[in-house]
């Protein structure tokens, strides 16, 4: 009959939508959860014939060395706690990324944070420190930092204030900048975050939460 006709197309038409939003989430869904680690071109450099992260220091450049290596284990966004410290397995967060870069230039986040906390323990304002975790914190990145780094410019128009192997803080979160840049000069961050297609992407620009810019050159 036509009415029964009508709700059988009707039925097959709702399973046909359902499937393909079900399709379209596992994809999100697995795209973001291996991010690729392929880098993005240096706009900037194809633009001026040079690039102002040139002349980087070594501590620079062994912190974007240090991020790159880890983000080419392709590690996937999950918040865990370690007793070692440092994520040791598939998994990681945005600290990690941060952690990991610094401990490659030769600078132990979590001995050096836990230290800090000793030193000014009312900056922090935490009740129990537990070193395997306090340094994977965002947080307290920023009151370390703030303590033990070069401040700069939180002004992404002040690009010539940016370099490779600086430390961008946001509100909730925390990357390494990168020595590649947009055609603009904006520099791209290489981080993690729960939803992602690059470990580097080009996205100061979009973001207007930033409340903290440091640089370790020694």
């Amino acid at each position: 009959m036509p009415g029964e006709s009508k709700t059988r197309s009707n039925k097959f038409l709702f399973w046909m939508i359902l499937f393909f939003l079900a399709s379209l989430f596992s994809w999100i869904i697995f795209k973001y959860q291996n991010p690729s680690t392929k880098r993005l071109p240096d706009c900037y450099r194809s633009k001026t014939k040079k690039s102002l992260d040139d002349n980087l220091s070594v501590t620079q450049k062994n912190i974007i060395d240090g991020a790159l290596k880890y983000i080419a284990t392709k590690p996937k966004y999950k918040s865990k706690y370690y007793q070692t410290g440092y994520s040791n397995d598939k998994y990681g967060v945005c600290t990690d990324v941060v952690a990991n870069a610094l401990k490659n230039a030769g600078y132990d986040l979590m001995y050096l944070v836990n230290q800090d906390i000793k030193k000014n323990p009312d900056d922090y304002n935490i009740k129990t420190p537990d070193i395997n975790i306090d340094f994977r914190r965002v947080r307290n990145l920023k009151i370390y930092f703030d303590h033990t780094a070069i401040k700069l410019s939180n002004d992404i128009k002040k690009f010539m204030d940016w370099q490779g192997g600086d430390i961008v803080i946001f509100k909730n979160h925390i990357a390494i900048i990168s020595d590649r840049r947009n055609k603009n000069g904006i520099p791209y961050v290489i981080h993690h975050c729960p939803w992602q297609f690059r470990y580097e992407e080009n996205i100061l620009e979009r973001r207007k939460d930033i409340i903290g810019h440091y640089r370790i050159i020694n």
